[in-house]
């Protein structure tokens, strides 16, 4: 049994021992965790990246209102303690369903459904200090991958190099002793936001022709390919560009990959990629190169209200982000990467993204 996996089950078997001692002494059992709400996040400057605080609440198994959660985490926890003592992942949707019944004679059950079951799976990792992938669970699969690197995936050696139009499909789970980096001549990874703009640099082979590593995440990436994109900025000293959408939400997926999330702030010092630099699109890139104004669409409302509170956070605080989100709303527009077709089909993977790494022209 790895090292890790004792420490789990020992963390597990003591907090149980804790919860019996206090039935015998006529206690009321009680688990203390870091609270995960905003109340309790923090922005470090110095490391530039969302960190979870000191505050701490405490839940107890005789009150009315936390009966049920304390009850549910004990669950929870017993059965993965059976995945690891049996070493075999599952899903965390698999993991609902196999703790999911009904009481006794009663009618209520364990859990109704899995936004039950989520949070507690989230309140283990924090309360024993073990990530979701260290627990044996696994979520579906988001994501895909090619490039200058050779992978051991689980023991199976993936040239990355040789994957077609579909890529390696990023697993949730990233660890060192489940993914391994074995050769790699990439000189920067890109990660681009979308499937369909990631398949025309896979098409156009940009790869290879730049020594890079190309990877999406549909959309807001989950937590294997932040993970992947930590781990090659730490291990392999990889520099890591970030194409998205110049809208508020390609935004909020920049600043997801670079200063973490605060959901999952617990998971920051493993999952944020302080040195990621956004190469765009930029609020400027209309003027720039161009555009025609049948590419644009009108800031909504809601996109609005997102921007003037993105100009709050403490992260984008820089004059130069200041400054590119001012232009934003001021220009009440947003653009989609599919709007540089309008130039060429190629135009993103033949110059605009090449341009941007050689010239320098990103934001931090």
């Amino acid at each position: 049994m790895a090292k890790s996996d004792k420490k789990i089950i020992k963390n597990f078997e003591e907090e149980a021992r804790n919860v019996i001692s206090a039935f015998e002494a006529n206690k009321n059992p009680k688990i203390t965790l870091p609270k995960r709400g905003l109340s309790n996040v923090y922005f470090d400057k110095k490391e530039n990246m969302i960190k979870l605080g000191n505050k701490k609440q405490t839940r107890t198994f005789f009150n009315v209102s936390q009966a049920k959660k304390f009850m549910q985490m004990f669950l929870l926890a017993a059965e993965v303690k059976k995945l690891i003592k049996d070493d075999v992942t599952t899903s965390i949707r698999d993991l609902f369903y196999r703790t999911k019944h009904t009481i006794g004679d009663t009618k209520e059950n364990t859990f109704d459904d899995q936004s039950e079951s989520d949070p507690i799976i989230e309140d283990i990792e924090v309360a024993f200090d073990a990530l979701r992938e260290e627990l044996h669970l696994f979520a579906s699969s988001r994501g895909s991958l090619v490039g200058n690197i050779t992978i051991e995936d689980a023991g199976d050696t993936i040239n990355c190099r040789k994957l077609g139009s579909g890529g390696w499909a990023i697993p949730s789970i990233c660890e060192d002793d489940i993914i391994k980096f074995k050769k790699s001549e990439a000189k920067f990874v890109l990660f681009i936001e979308k499937d369909a703009v990631w398949r025309r640099f896979n098409e156009d082979k940009f790869w290879k022709k730049h020594n890079c590593i190309i990877l999406h995440g549909q959309g807001v990436p989950p937590r294997g390919v932040r993970r992947l994109l930590r781990r090659f900025m730490d291990e392999l000293k990889l520099p890591i560009y970030v194409l998205v959408d110049n809208d508020p939400w390609g935004l909020y997926i920049y600043s997801v990959i670079k200063q973490g999330s605060i959901n999952l702030a617990y998971e920051s010092v493993r999952m944020a990629v302080p040195k990621a630099k956004f190469i765009g699109l930029s609020s400027f890139d209309k003027e720039k190169y161009k555009l025609p104004n049948a590419v644009t669409i009108k800031l909504s409302d809601a996109d609005k209200k997102r921007i003037k509170e993105i100009l709050k956070y403490p992260w984008f605080q820089k004059p130069k982000w200041q400054k590119e989100l001012t232009h934003m709303l001021k220009e009440d527009v947003k653009l989609e990467l599919e709007a540089l077709s309008s130039k060429k089909i190629q135009f993103i993977s033949e110059t605009y993204v090449p341009d941007k790494i050689k010239k320098k022209d990103w934001l931090e």
